[in-house]
């Protein structure tokens, strides 16, 4: 009887250190691996930089930052828009891999992506344009996550005159 409960007693432990195993090459040990949190996403190649709310992520193409709206760059330019695209530029330059996730709502009217993207470094791209004074927000359901704390960032940057809050005015 011993002999057999050592048995049963080591197929246990041998089964729990197989499953364990799984669970961690299932769960990547690196950051580079891990999924973003959804569904829909995943990292991508900054190809282009348009402006402070459009960029074009490899073959994903062109993709709207959620949440955000930035002064615009072209046509009739508006206040600060310049500054807010070169501010784009400068924290993400082309070539530069970031993670993404795709909206609720997938595309924009004009066919672009919808998307949060973070930057290498962990911090949201959509959030950073709000918080530094770049971008104001633009909350369009169904894609409404992280509106509170979009409006919280823009009330922040406008307290302190940051950005297009100091440059143009408190209606950006």
């Amino acid at each position: 009887m011993s002999s057999i409960a050592g048995i049963v007693s080591a197929a246990r432990t041998s089964l729990a250190l197989v499953g364990i195993a799984a669970v961690a090459i299932g769960c990547g040990g690196s950051s580079e691996s891990a999924a973003p949190p959804s569904s829909s996403g995943g990292y991508a190649r900054v190809t282009k930089v348009t402006d402070g709310d459009t960029i074009h992520l490899g073959d994903l193409g062109s993709v709207r930052l959620i949440g955000i709206d930035t002064p615009e760059v072209y046509g009739q330019a508006e206040c600060f828009g310049r500054e807010a695209s070169a501010f784009a530029k400068r924290i993400m330059p082309l070539g530069t891999r970031v993670r993404y996730r795709v909206g609720v709502e997938e595309r924009d009217r004009y066919g672009r992506l919808l998307a949060y993207v973070w930057l290498p470094d962990g911090r949201m791209l959509n959030r950073v344009m709000i918080d530094e004074g770049y971008a104001q927000p633009l909350t369009i359901p169904p894609n409404v996550e992280f509106a509170d704390a979009f409006r919280a960032g823009a009330q922040a940057a406008r307290q302190a005159g940051l950005g297009l809050w100091h440059a143009c005015g408190s209606a950006g």
